[in-house]
């Protein structure tokens, strides 16, 4: 990496799940757009025919006209050869495939669970933990001994789990976990600002907040707008829309679309508890009691959100197979521009060229007092040249904290179970889920079978 008048050239960036379909190509469109970087993006994938498609679609990104800088893109068998010499790792990878995410989503359905997403929290979360904690664990050993001065991005759920593991196998490493799920609230306090109040064209960047909590579970304990208190502003929305719901870009067909949303639970949950549940209602719903809004598909329906079945992202897959077909032959131009996702202003801002403060997931250095140091909590940081710095956010107000603190001492739980490869303490965990309200009796069956389907995946455990 050598630093220029111009920018930073010579920059490598490792991509740990090179053969990604969809964040990879992201993450090519926000570099095409970084005009005062340059260097090689070395892809790694299991898969390393995947890898080679996005060696070549990355070419096309690069020497695309629209492009402002100038990245190579090479795909490389070993993962140690991508990672050597690295000065930023981003790992964006799936933990086994569909197949077994099939059976993390719909396999407790049998006994009445249901999960919207299932890849951080519930029954799905945890099984999911189990697999990729292992792949975390050498990763990790990998980063220590090829790159350890290296920035670490992870984009991989579940991510608190996953942060967790980085820092427990390599105590020094610098790695956080980022999520887009905060910029989905502050959108929606923007369109609040504009729809009730007429304040129009609002960056999102002005929309000022303190986060607290962990990933997917994250509250705001202030926002603002300016000098404006958007709280009391939030309520009276919030009362307003509470029965038929909010969503700026929603029509009538709705529940066909996977991820939308009316923010019905986040309105719920304001009206609880006083603060603002700052992730999408898909999410939130999960590390709830299922009775509250997942005890049901009819139930789930009434609060205008959607379940996720895993055959919907398989035929995604297919699409997105056929898409990187397209890029890679020429049939489809890539798209050039800025996505709305940070990790390359992120890279930017760590190697000195600007700064800028977000929501990450780090260690609790004591940001928030009434959680444990060491648990991977959400909150605000700082990044200025080769520096992270969490920012104070207080105390978890008492109203939610018991929320929390469930959640928090459940994936604790989890990390210390894969790490020691322990299926009885990963059962312990899976039982006080609040979405697992069932007899121990029917728990450890379920526990089983969900096992028993991913066995291909959790070998180190037997």
């Amino acid at each position: 990496m050598k630093h220029t008048k111009s920018g930073v050239e010579d920059l490598k960036i490792a991509y740990i799940g090179g053969g990604s379909r969809g964040w990879a190509w992201t993450l090519m469109s926000d570099l095409a757009t970084a005009g005062d970087l340059s260097g090689t993006v070395a892809l790694y994938d299991i898969d390393y025919e995947a890898a080679k498609w996005n060696e070549i679609v990355g070419k096309r990104f690069t020497t695309h006209p629209k492009a402002k800088s100038r990245f190579e893109y090479k795909a490389y068998e070993s993962i140690d050869e991508a990672l050597s010499g690295a000065d930023f790792v981003i790992i964006s990878i799936l933990p086994a495939t569909f197949d077994e995410m099939e059976s993390d989503v719909h396999t407790p359905e049998k006994y009445g669970i249901y999960q919207s997403v299932g890849d951080t929290t519930g029954p799905g979360g945890i099984i999911r933990a189990l697999r990729t904690v292992p792949m975390i664990e050498y990763i990790a050993k990998k980063i220590e001994e090829n790159c350890p001065e290296a920035w670490v991005i992870n984009y991989t759920n579940p991510m608190t789990v996953i942060v967790k593991t980085l820092y427990s196998v390599f105590p020094k490493i610098k790695a956080f976990g980022c999520c887009h799920e905060v910029f989905g609230t502050q959108k929606l306090l923007a369109y609040m600002l504009k729809t009730e109040y007429g304040h129009d064209k609002i960056p999102l960047k002005e929309i000022k907040c303190n986060v607290v909590g962990v990933n997917h579970f994250t509250w705001l304990t202030e926002a603002k707008y300016k000098n404006i208190d958007l709280f009391p502003l939030y309520k009276e929305f919030a009362d307003k829309y509470y029965f038929e719901g909010y969503n700026e870009s929603a029509d009538d067909n709705w529940m066909t679309t996977d991820l939308l949303c009316y923010n019905r639970v986040k309105f719920e949950l304001f009206r609880r508890y006083g603060y603002i549940a700052a992730a999408g209602d898909r999410h939130l719903a999960e590390f709830c009691e299922g009775s509250w809004f997942l005890k049901s598909p009819e139930q789930v329906k009434e609060w205008k959100y959607t379940l996720t079945p895993v055959s919907n992202r398989k035929e995604g897959l297919v699409k997105l197979l056929e898409k990187s077909r397209q890029l890679r032959e020429g049939e489809l131009e890539p798209q050039i521009g800025d996505s709305g996702e940070e990790g390359v202003q992120q890279i930017r801002a760590l190697l000195g060229l600007s700064e800028m403060v977000t929501n990450v997931n780090i260690p609790n250095y004591g940001q928030i007092p009434n959680l444990p140091i060491g648990a991977v909590v959400e909150t605000n940081a700082r990044f200025t040249s080769d520096t992270l710095t969490p920012m104070f956010a207080g105390e978890i107000p008492i109203e939610i904290h018991p929320l929390i603190t469930r959640i928090v001492g459940e994936q604790e739980l989890v990390v210390k179970a894969a790490l020691e490869r322990d299926l009885e303490k990963a059962f312990v965990a899976f039982m006080n889920d609040p979405l697992v309200n069932l007899t121990k009796e029917d728990a450890r069956a379920l526990f089983d079978e969900m096992v028993e389907n991913t066995k291909e995946y959790l070998k180190e455990y037997f």
